[in-house]
């Protein structure tokens, strides 16, 4: 049976889908709607998107786009590991500016569910890593936004020097919250 326990911002969960294995290998359903609705999270995921990190150290984010193309967010790894990371961005939240951490990772076996309101950022712990998400609107360059991995007013703990993080030109360009378009 599927485990899904709610973490410390509201709407942000770990997923963790059975795996039933043998001398052939293993078998699991990595995402079932019907399962997933009866725990209360009832989303249609409307585009799969696929990233190889052949690096370990490479971050991807803090990504989100605005509404209303906003995007919930279901990320697994299929191989290596990832640090994952969500950050409140809704002013109106009493967690605003809030984040937290929760490894995902192939051994593991989790998943990790990114509600819309919320920044995403991933760090790769091995190389060659591959993360398969899906999100529940499709991608829109005029309502994509990102925040810097290192602004100082959230404070990110991230396992590894700044300097050892290797970055895309558009999240080294990021704007901090403060300057950032965020969620009402």
């Amino acid at each position: 049976m599927i485990e899904i326990t709610p973490l410390a911002l509201t709407g942000v969960f770990e997923i963790k889908p059975p795996k039933f294995g043998d001398d052939r290998g293993f078998f699991s359903e990595t995402y079932n709607a019907q399962a997933l609705a009866k725990a209360g999270i009832d989303l249609q995921f409307v585009q799969d998107n696929h990233s190889l990190s052949a690096a370990k150290g490479v971050l991807r984010g803090l990504h989100y786009q605005l509404p209303p193309r906003a995007q919930d967010k279901l990320v697994r790894v299929v191989s290596g590991s990832i640090l994952d990371v969500v950050v409140d961005i809704r002013k109106s939240s009493p967690t605003f500016g809030k984040w937290l951490a929760l490894e995902v990772s192939a051994t593991k076996w989790n998943q990790i569910l990114v509600p819309k309101g919320f920044a995403h950022g991933f760090l790769t712990l091995e190389e060659n890593t591959e993360v398969i998400y899906k999100v529940t609107d499709y991608y829109s360059p005029e309502h994509d936004r990102n925040i810097r991995f290192d602004d100082p007013s959230i404070g990110i703990e991230w396992p590894f020097e700044a300097a050892a993080i290797q970055l895309s030109d558009k999240d080294r360009k990021a704007p901090l919250l403060d300057g950032a378009d965020i969620f009402p």
